[in-house]
């Protein structure tokens, strides 16, 4: 679907279900992201329909594999994420820990926000991450996005920063 000097970015499918059990189930994830109580293969299955996959169906996109160009395992996801708690589109990210620090999560982060803002004709979007999450914050600010509030997705979730994206 997507491609950059080094990563492939496409649909997800049910054959991902290892890969997809493996972050989830990742401490940062877990901590930074949330804890979706995927434990098996079933439950990533599960998860998988449950949301990218019926997401590609009702939207037209959302989280995506990142796999190496040359082929192979995903790295992480990355995607566009329609929430029914916001008013704008989100980007959303999350990589496995090999993954981390190479400069992937950036490259497929731009690839995707270059796909949104041309053939998907997105003017705005946002992101959510938690205050403690500083590589992400990092990653918003070099893809332009601007801190925008404090916001709660509901009564007794954790307070999110978010960010805006404006398009020109």
């Amino acid at each position: 679907m997507l491609q950059t000097p080094r990563l492939l970015i496409d649909p997800l499918t049910e054959d991902d279900a290892p890969f997809m059990l493996a972050l989830l189930n990742d401490r940062d994830f877990i901590e930074h992201i949330a804890d979706r109580g995927v434990r098996t293969l079933d439950q990533a299955r599960q998860y998988l329909r449950d949301g990218p996959l019926a997401s590609y169906r009702e939207n037209g996109f959302g989280l995506w594999a990142v796999r190496p160009r040359e082929g192979g395992e995903p790295l992480g996801i990355c995607g566009l994420v329609q929430r029914p708690t916001l008013s704008d589109v989100d980007i959303g990210y999350g990589f496995l820990p090999a993954a981390r620090g190479r400069g992937l999560a950036l490259e497929a982060a731009q690839a995707v926000l270059d796909y949104a803002r041309g053939p998907l004709g997105l003017q705005r979007l946002v992101a959510i991450v938690t205050p403690a999450n500083r590589a992400s914050r990092s990653l918003l600010d070099h893809l332009g996005f601007a801190y925008e509030s404090m916001i709660q997705l509901t009564p007794d979730a954790e307070a999110l920063c978010l960010y805006g994206w404006e398009g020109a």
